[in-house]
């Protein structure tokens, strides 16, 4: 299990744990658990973050509760917790099911995901549900994709699968990646959230129904708890500040070509370690962090310093003959100047973008801005605020953005025309190319527990809560 605390070092088994029945609000404290992964929580060099922590960050902030919370792998766990009554809530993308409804109760839901079966591409593609048969399947242990193949049994006996406790979804597409598997069942976002790392496993066909994530909660009402999730997620579904936060996690990825993907693995393992000593001085230098100017200086020039477009940008970092002789850079195809000119003059335009815009946001607005000029992202802006949109938030610019190409558009813009599309593609580009570099660092510090494998069993054996 992995532990973490945001407010008294006590454990979740123990200590503030024993007080089941005290009112939240008198004890000052939402008891969270939650799984640890790229759609729920996880930790980067500023701290945790992830889909699921911010949004059960912003319920405790709105509540005026400090948050304390633990993260374990094994679904069982979240389940026994819950029933227990010594956790308040869980916020880790379950699904909500019949079984699970039967032994305990859901918040709001906040997201319909589907379920798919994935495999390899190396392989031939299962068609119908009789090409499972025979085939290595594996699922996480007490999981929704569990009950679905319990389902699936029913009409084709000879479909078997096997069950993984303390493994997550990268474990098993680690498995499929290696052989070891055939296929595996994956909610949409999670496969959403991973698919950029494993750009040669693919979605064969969906399977069951669409489904529904929520927040799960004890079995025993909580009259103040109940009305408070209620009234948060129909004030963040008006305000439009879950939306903001699918985007963030979720769309960048979800639009990503594959073969970019392919490419950039291949250079990060390539051609990154010779420029990687020097990116890390610089940005360290500047302020910044490493893996967002080594994605910069990959989506400019693919880490080659002598590159040149027929406009005449030349360098690892693609800088102009203006912007060089501004940054005071002599020699445009030296790496060491041109990465020091192009992360200040990234620095520089991070420093222009308006105090109102709060990160991530300014970071995406300034890689624009890098890209297509600070005037066309005013302008941007402007339209943006003319639409009925949020001129501080990228998600609403961005969709702005393309229409400076549009004539109808840009003869009222300050600044005119602008290929409006290509700073778009930039920022997803360069967000996914960094969220690359954390994660490939975050997997290499990773030490999974040991896998715990059961074989399957007959449904009429199975615990009916066999849900995730």
């Amino acid at each position: 299990m992995a532990f973490i605390f945001l407010a008294v070092a006590l454990s979740i088994f123990g200590g503030l744990y024993q007080e089941k029945d005290t009112d939240i609000t008198q004890r000052g404290v939402l008891k969270v658990i939650s799984r640890n992964g790229p759609t729920t929580v996880y930790e980067d060099k500023n701290g945790l973050t992830g889909f699921e922590y911010e949004l059960i960050q912003l319920f405790a902030e709105r509540q005026g509760l400090e948050l304390q919370l633990q993260t374990v792998y094994s679904l069982k766990d979240i389940f026994s917790a819950l029933e227990a009554g010594e956790a308040d809530l869980a916020a880790a993308g379950l699904t909500i099911t019949e079984p699970r409804k039967q032994r305990i109760r859901f918040g709001p839901p906040y997201m319909e995901v589907k379920q798919h079966l994935l495999y390899h591409n190396r392989s031939d593609k299962p068609k119908t549900a009789e090409d499972l048969i025979g085939r290595k399947i594996m699922v996480m242990a007490n999981s929704s994709h569990s009950e679905i193949l319990t389902t699936l049994n029913e009409q084709h006996p000879a479909i078997k699968w096997q069950t993984a406790t303390d493994v997550e979804s990268i474990d098993l597409l680690d498995m499929i990646t290696n052989g070891e598997l055939d296929y595996t069942l994956m909610d949409s976002n999670e496969y959403i959230a991973n698919k950029s790392f494993y750009p040669r496993i693919k979605i064969a066909f969906d399977i069951g129904n669409t489904g529904e994530l929520a927040w799960a909660l004890p079995p025993k009402k909580s009259p103040y708890l109940d009305k408070a999730l209620s009234d948060f997620f129909q004030q963040i579904e008006t305000d439009g500040t879950l939306i903001q936060l699918e985007e963030r996690f979720y769309s960048h990825n979800e639009q990503l070509s594959q073969i970019d993907s392919r490419t950039f693995a291949r250079a990060a393992e390539k051609k990154l370690p010779r420029y990687r000593t020097l990116i890390l001085s610089t940005a360290e230098k500047h302020h910044l962090d490493w893996r967002l100017l080594a994605a910069i200086s990959y989506q400019e020039s693919h880490w080659n310093p002598r590159a040149r477009s027929p406009t005449g940008v030349r360098g690892m970092m693609m800088l102009t003959l203006p912007t060089a002789r501004e940054m005071n850079v002599k020699n445009r195809l030296d790496v060491q100047q041109s990465l020091d000119g192009g992360a200040r003059y990234f620095k520089k335009t991070l420093q222009l973008i308006p105090e109102s815009i709060q990160e991530p946001d300014r970071t995406w607005m300034a890689l624009a801005a890098y890209n297509v000029g600070r005037g066309h992202l005013e302008d941007a802006r402007v339209i943006t605020e003319r639409r009925g949109g949020n001129a501080n938030k990228w998600n609403d610019v961005k969709k702005n953005l393309p229409l400076l190409s549009k004539r109808r558009w840009y003869i009222t813009a300050k600044h005119g025309y602008a290929r409006g599309k290509e700073p778009v593609q930039y920022v997803r580009n360069i967000r996914h190319f960094y969220n690359y570099l954390k994660w490939s660092d975050l997997s290499k510090n990773r030490n999974p527990p040991p896998k715990q494998i059961d074989q399957y069993i007959p449904d009429s054996l199975q615990k009916p809560f066999n849900a995730l």
